[in-house]
């Protein structure tokens, strides 16, 4: 994906933080891909706006696959890196998703926790028994929203249903390896067995919340961006009304 750092929406920036909105299908940070990456970026977008010369610091302080998108902080100062990076170890700093899956979940909600191990050859996660040498825990809890259901479906079948995830850990394809592991995965993720290819769409992932206490104030942050709901399949819900309900101010 081609993109310039004037299409990426700055939600906040003060001397210590940059919120952003990261695209889908943009990599957080370099790869192989050698695709235009957030980090890059956002690196320029300050040393042009503030006229910086030589190496520019910012601070990556946690991830979004490239197919996720969503908000995202980066940190303008290695102080706020390092107690942003303390906040996530000490469980200060909240995320949370929204996610479309096939089918219905089979609770209201439900806390997983399943061992991953990511074959680094082939870029791909899979849930394995907890003593596999390598797997790392990862733990999550979904709240089903709400539901759609196939068009002409006497017994009102389900379709889709719409998830808020809260992330526990954040280990990689993490939310779309646990939820297909338990008969739900994520529409449009043909890689961990989305079952609607006809009509191929993005992945119904989005990072819609962010929580945690400035770096320097200690002052409390949350940040919420939801999904283009002129897209399906978020399209099908009414997201804002659902999270005005369930959600903490």
């Amino acid at each position: 994906m081609n993109i310039t750092y004037d299409q990426i929406p700055i939600v906040y920036e003060d001397n210590h933080l940059l919120v952003v909105v990261k695209p889908q299908n943009v990599p957080s940070q370099a790869d192989e891909s050698k695709s235009p990456d957030m980090l890059s970026l956002l690196k320029q977008y300050l040393a042009d706006t503030y006229h910086k010369t030589g190496n520019v610091y910012l601070g990556l302080v946690h991830r979004l696959d490239r197919p996720t998108g969503g908000v995202m902080v980066f940190a303008k100062t290695s102080k706020a890196a390092e107690r942003l990076c303390k906040a996530i170890e000490t469980g200060e700093f909240e995320k949370k998703y929204l996610a479309v899956v096939e089918g219905r979940t089979p609770a209201e909600s439900g806390l997983l926790k399943n061992y991953l191990y990511k074959y680094a050859n082939l870029n791909i996660v899979k849930v394995v028994p907890d003593a596999t040498e390598g797997a790392k825990l990862a733990e999550l809890q979904y709240n089903r929203l709400a539901e759609t259901y196939v068009e002409g479906s006497e017994s009102k079948q389900t379709e889709y249903t719409l998830v808020q995830i809260y992330l526990y850990s954040g280990r990689s394809h993490q939310i779309r390896v646990q939820m297909s592991h338990i008969g739900n995965p994520l529409v449009g993720d043909a890689k961990y067995g989305s079952l609607k290819s006809k009509n191929p769409t993005p992945l119904a992932l989005w990072a819609y919340e962010l929580r945690f206490p400035h770096p320097i104030t200690k002052n409390p942050m949350v940040f919420r961006v939801y999904p283009d709901t002129d897209q399906q399949p978020w399209a099908r819900f009414d997201i804002d009304s659902l999270l005005r309900i369930t959600s903490r101010d």
